[in-house]
């Protein structure tokens, strides 16, 4: 199956103590999340589903779900395949890129070998460039993206875009993409979104149930999966009332932004978290980005409501981006971080030139320290990336000490 589907072992020495915590079987079960995805995608495979791969949250999943299409996300977060990609693409490329092409070059992605189409969208240069490659082994849509948000014609272009998807969407898979299947996908993807927000307001308690690793770990690469639904469900039930060890009420809260983290590339997080942090907050594409706001349940044109939410995702590829300002505001007030930390992966220039507006929004609007991470997959900086947050947290502590 590749190795992006091996299953994830954690082996524990006989020795060792007996955590305090015992990890309820809701997050455990998330822990082999790709080979729930990877059984689904062969078995829907099997009976004539088609398999779709997207390259980012502006990719509409209702869309391709109304088409009987199983959308899969296929963003790379492995280190190993970026050597493959080091042949063909340059090396202070972002890593995300090159991992999910070193993936192809290696075809050890199994969702991505079992594509019938992928989607991709116009977001940045280096996405822009490793789409015409990738075009040449596997078939592809690409979706232009307008980036001047506030543009009288840039919402109308977008609907445009979103027409030619349907209409390949029809044609490569001999199906009529009616606003009824349209407006049944609205209504799963916005259960999956509402589920997906109940966990993460968990967080905004004084004592969360969830470390913020084990909550990035709860999502699936495909979306609504009945059995996904049920755990989600689960979670929302069991988790409150779960004490973390160490005690959430002794780690430094922490609001997570800039880059997405797929799977695989977890490792930031679980340095903040392992010194001494909760991350409380991931305004992120693997965060709340993309679950903040629902489709119109029922709308009398559910592909204009659909492309609204979409639109409406606050990416730093946007300009000018005023949404995640005001978004990360909201963010602050309700989760009450004591720091701001953004992570920036090497080359991903939109998110390294605005960090500069988050840090004053954190240090002049909000009061709060931030620190900014930029970094690649490598684990060689980890040693450095350590020592500057646990310098941090070491001020946040005492200053609160001071305040005492």
């Amino acid at each position: 199956m590749g190795s992006c589907c091996k299953k994830k072992r954690n082996p524990s020495k006989k020795s060792r103590k007996p955590p305090k915590t015992k990890t309820p079987h809701v997050i455990k079960w998330f822990e082999d999340m790709v080979d729930h995805a990877y059984d689904f995608a062969v078995a829907e495979k099997k009976k004539g589903k088609k398999i779709v791969g997207i390259m980012c949250e502006y990719t509409p999943r209702e869309i391709i779900m109304a088409a009987g299409g199983i959308p899969v996300c296929l963003c790379g977060g492995s280190l190993e395949t970026i050597t493959a990609a080091a042949e063909t693409l340059p090396a202070n490329l972002c890593p995300l890129i090159k991992s999910t092409f070193g993936y192809s070059m290696r075809k050890e992605n199994p969702f991505l070998e079992m594509s019938d189409l992928l989607v991709a969208e116009t977001t940045c240069d280096g996405k822009k460039k490793m789409y015409e490659l990738l075009s040449e082994r596997h078939p592809m849509h690409v979706l232009e993206l307008p980036q001047k948000c506030n543009d009288a014609d840039a919402y109308e272009h977008w609907i445009r875009e979103l027409r030619k998807l349907i209409m390949k969407l029809e044609h490569l898979f001999s199906i009529d993409i009616t606003d009824d299947k349209l407006r049944q996908a609205i209504s799963l993807m916005n259960k999956e979104r509402d589920l997906k927000r109940r966990l993460a307001f968990l967080m905004k308690s004084d004592s969360p149930p969830l470390s913020g690793v084990e909550l990035l770990n709860m999502k699936s690469l495909i979306s609504c999966m009945s059995e996904d639904f049920f755990q989600f469900e689960r979670a929302v039930a069991d988790l409150p009332g779960r004490k973390l060890s160490p005690p959430a009420e002794k780690r430094v809260r922490v609001l997570l932004t800039g880059v997405p983290l797929p799977h695989g590339a977890e490792r930031v997080m679980q340095i903040i978290e392992d010194s001494g942090g909760l991350v409380v907050c991931q305004e992120n594409c693997t965060g709340l980005k993309p679950i903040l706001e629902n489709v119109t349940e029922n709308p009398s044109d559910p592909l204009i409501a659909i492309a609204q939410k979409y639109f409406h995702l606050p990416c730093s590829v946007m300009t000018k981006n005023k949404r995640r300002p005001e978004i990360l505001n909201e963010l602050i007030s309700d989760y009450k971080p004591d720091c701001v930390i953004e992570l920036i992966w090497q080359a991903c220039l939109t998110y390294d030139v605005e960090s500069a507006l988050i840090k004053r929004i954190a240090d002049e609007k909000c009061g709060l320290p931030y620190l900014k991470i930029e970094t690649d997959y490598a684990p060689s900086d980890s040693a450095r990336i350590t020592l500057r947050v646990k310098t941090l947290f070491e001020k946040i502590k005492n200053k609160v000490n001071e305040a005492r």
